[in-house]
């Protein structure tokens, strides 16, 4: 074995090695510049594309999401730029291959994780619905605490937080009780067929706007519907504003009074006989026991 020959072709490897290098410092240095230069660049515009998205949808969660993806594509940008300086083509090249193979695999795994995703995006930028709304969605109804890109947040107004999916939320219909600033409620009752029914229906609405929650200027509509078996149905119909009044407790309200006016005025809200037949049969004993 020839020693000297092997300690040669060493030293060719590595002066040759060295030269490479010394020749390669321009693209180095140039290759870092640009990476830091991408650095700089993507945090700008992602501060910028935070600032508009909060403008146009005061989604704090989108804001975030979208400003740091922006990051991670400018960056991105700048470190392919920096390996083609190095001349790493094809480097570059089988990045963009693992990164696409990755890309579809994971949305594959993940389908319902990126339907959840475009329609969080979609309706923080459409807007149908705001933190503070009252909503009905997907048999739930309750306050919206959250608009998050994956779900939405309600408090249903029972001491609990119902969270659905963006998806469903996006896809099925929904119910804005606080759109237009007001809330529509619904009393439905009945009075006798020997009562007047004109008298029994001004009666009802004098009750009604007497209430203080009950919204000036609106209306309060009363329509006869249906001929029941014991009564006269009719539905009553008032506004209120939810960022102040409760609706149950409205509804609440608004039963009592009516019921309070007909006895006062003497309109019988008929129930059913059998109901009656048991009240007096009860108290009739009594009183016979007395």
């Amino acid at each position: 074995m020839d020693f000297s020959k092997i300690i040669s072709l060493l030293y060719t490897e590595l002066a040759g090695w060295a030269r490479y290098g010394v020749r390669l410092i321009p693209r180095l240095a140039l290759a870092l510049i640009i990476l830091i230069a991408a650095v700089i660049i993507a945090r700008w515009v992602s501060r910028w594309v935070r600032a508009g998205l909060n403008r146009v949808s005061r989604n704090e969660s989108l804001a975030t999401l979208t400003g740091s993806v922006v990051r991670v594509i400018v960056v991105a940008v700048g470190l392919f730029m920096a390996l083609g300086v190095l001349g790493l083509e094809k480097t570059v090249t089988s990045l963009l291959a693992g990164a696409g193979v990755i890309a579809l695999a994971v949305g594959f795994a993940f389908q319902d994780l990126t339907a959840n995703f475009i329609s969080g995006t979609m309706i923080a930028l459409a807007r149908p619905i705001q933190v503070g709304d009252t909503i009905e969605t997907n048999g739930f109804t309750g306050k919206v605490l959250y608009v998050r890109i994956r779900s939405i947040l309600l408090d249903n107004g029972q001491g609990q937080t119902v969270e659905i999916p963006s998806k469903d939320v996006f896809q099925k219909p929904i119910i804005n009780h606080s759109r237009n600033g007001l809330r529509r409620i619904e009393v439905a009752a009945g009075v006798s067929y020997l009562d007047d029914l004109a008298k029994a229906k001004r009666i009802a609405q004098d009750a009604v706007k007497a209430l203080p929650f009950i919204v000036k200027g609106q209306s309060v509509e009363l329509h006869y519907r249906a001929f029941g078996d014991n009564n006269i149905q009719f539905m009553l119909w008032f506004w209120i504003d939810p960022l102040t009044t409760n609706a149950a407790a409205a509804q609440s309200e608004a039963i009592m009074a009516i019921r309070n006016a007909y006895t006062r005025n003497q309109i019988l809200m008929v129930f059913a006989g059998h109901t009656f037949d048991l009240k007096q049969k009860l108290f009739g004993n009594a009183e016979e026991k007395e």
